[in-house]
């Protein structure tokens, strides 16, 4: 039995905001200024799919000791 199109969309959803939400707990241990934060976050936000990994990929900041 294949799952309908509704469940499908929702997992698609889960996952998009999974993986923003990991960045944004990635992005909190680093040492950033406010507006790298701003910066950052608008990226995850604004690219859904693709901007949690180049936030992580980049590894911006220092990590916070």
């Amino acid at each position: 039995m294949l799952p309908s199109p509704d469940v499908i969309r929702l997992l698609l959803a889960i996952g998009i905001l999974g993986m923003a939400v990991l960045a944004i707990l990635y992005l909190r241990r680093r040492e950033l200024a406010i507006t790298e934060y701003i910066g950052w976050g608008l990226l995850i936000v604004l690219l859904p799919l693709l901007g949690p990994f180049l936030v992580i990929l980049y590894q911006p900041g220092k990590p916070v000791k």
